[in-house]
């Protein structure tokens, strides 16, 4: 055993004070290790989270990254697949210090001449403000909304015979279709055109590809039937609330762990990690051979983000005064434009006109920065472990939406894809969706055991496992429902 190994055993010892065999050992504290804890808890296991960084949650970490009394979320502050995981929602963060807050539109799409397209909570208002296209825009979405509860066990679970194949029939129909197709056949305006690919962007993926539409027609669906909320005070306060219900049901946390090798484990019947496949075939320390290891070392990741968190002195001043009323805006003109972007990323070239993807949380949650002031953050998919500096391509890019933002910047944090990843080692090369969103790795992710591993005892359960991003926790549920069975 090495010396490094020595010192992480005796980290864990000395914090649990005592030795200690668990039921199960879950290594990252992201939603789904969260998840994956929860459910062995709850079945009344005993488990033990180990997370690397000082802070648990993972994506959902909130920081003051700019001035004192600014907070700001590290990554993901938007959380329409929470509400809509039919795991986080039995269970009780409300208790436990969870609330959301619900932005008055979902999504603002701005354009140049002053116009926007609007995302409203109500699908009928959408269809409303979306003219010609208004009637087109509910055919294509209100199945979706409309058969959620027959569809969510598809979509948020490990390709297999749907319960109901018809519902899911009809909306494979769509949603295995690029978005510029889609777009391009249903809809008449340019308006419409680029607020559907804006939302189908979320999937990092070329618009031209296949199966690029399933993320578009998913959020927008959500938005109307759940909404796109975000959680007061930060998404911190998620893992934070999910953390503290695992406590109450007797699950231990450590932070500051980092996890090389399964060696350093406390013993357990199984383990769960909640890593991408770069750091399961580091964990596993050679036990993964064959055509498993081979699927692992293919795995695409898929392009990174560069992200810049603001403080301001006061709202950003958009010329589309709805854009105000919005949690989410989507920075990026015409549909045409936001291909070009999505396609650029994945050729390794720079976009100077990025699409950029805006949340504004303090506009609806005062706590998030001093009276009068506000936080924004803002990013762009690059190519993956970029080191260009894109803040000024991406103020540009609120400055064409926003005419005077720049003079509202009290102060700036930038991250590019490789600091993004020092931050958490799950976003490999800056990739935060667990891996490319390719039509394969939709269905296989990363391998055709999704959770399960060859080695016995050993799950992933993290991103890159099905039904891939997002803060739902059900790539962790599904992960920890298998492993159950492994425990006697």
């Amino acid at each position: 055993m090495s010396p490094a190994s020595d010192v992480v055993r005796h980290k864990i010892r000395s914090t649990l004070s005592r030795e200690k065999e668990y039921d199960g050992v879950v290594v990252g504290s992201g939603p789904n290790g969260l998840a994956a804890a929860i459910v062995l808890a709850r079945a009344g296991r005993s488990v033990l989270v180990l997370e690397a960084e000082e802070r648990i949650g993972g994506g959902l970490r909130s920081e003051a990254l700019t001035l004192p009394g600014f907070v700001h979320d590290v990554c993901s502050a938007v959380h329409p697949m929470a509400l809509a995981s039919p795991f986080l929602r039995t269970l009780p963060l409300g208790e436990h210090g969870l609330e959301w807050i619900y932005p008055r539109y979902p999504l603002a799409h701005p354009f140049d001449d002053g116009s926007v397209a609007i995302l409203d909570r109500s699908i009928e208002k959408t269809g409303e403000l979306l003219g010609q296209d208004g009637a087109a825009y509910q055919r294509l979405v209100r199945p979706v909304v409309e058969k959620w509860a027959l569809l969510e066990d598809f979509i948020l679970g490990p390709i297999g015979f749907p319960k109901h194949p018809l519902a899911a029939g009809l909306f494979g129909l769509h949603a295995l279709q690029p978005t510029t197709r889609l777009a391009n056949y249903h809809f008449k305006s340019a308006a419409a055109r680029a607020l559907f690919a804006g939302v189908a962007a979320h999937s990092v993926m070329p618009l031209e590809s296949w199966g690029t539409s399933a993320i578009g027609l998913v959020l927008a669906a959500l938005a109307h039937g759940r909404g796109w909320p975000i959680a007061k005070g930060g998404s911190q306060r998620i893992a934070d609330a999910m953390a503290s219900y695992l406590r109450s049901l007797g699950g231990e946390i450590v932070t500051r762990v980092r996890v090389r090798s399964a060696k350093e484990l406390p013993r357990s019947k199984v383990v769960l990690c909640d890593v991408s496949p770069r750091g399961l075939m580091e964990i596993a320390g050679g036990r993964l051979r064959g055509g498993y290891l081979r699927a692992l070392e293919k795995f695409v990741y898929g392009p990174g983000v560069f992200k810049v968190d603001w403080a301001l002195r006061g709202p950003i001043p958009w010329k589309a005064r709805e854009c105000a009323e919005a949690g989410t805006v989507h920075l990026g003109g015409t549909m045409e434009e936001i291909a070009r972007s999505e396609r650029e990323c994945w050729r390794n070239e720079i976009s100077e006109r990025p699409f950029v993807l805006l949340a504004q949380s303090s506009i609806f949650d005062p706590s998030r920065a001093p009276a009068g002031c506000h936080t924004a953050w803002g990013y762009c998919h690059v190519p993956s472990g970029s080191d260009v500096d894109m803040t000024e391509q991406i103020e540009a890019q609120v400055e064409r939406f926003a005419p005077g933002f720049r003079e509202s910047i009290l102060a700036r944090s930038t991250k590019s894809p490789a600091q993004m990843e020092q931050g958490n080692a799950n976003l490999v090369g800056g990739n935060i969706s667990g891996g490319a969103n390719s039509l394969r790795q939709l269905f296989l992710r990363p391998t055709s055991r999704f959770y399960a591993t060859p080695v016995k005892g050993l799950f992933l359960c993290s991103a890159s496992t099905p039904p891939g991003g997002g803060v739902h926790g059900m790539c962790g549920y599904h992960a920890a429902t298998g492993a159950l069975r492994e425990i006697r």
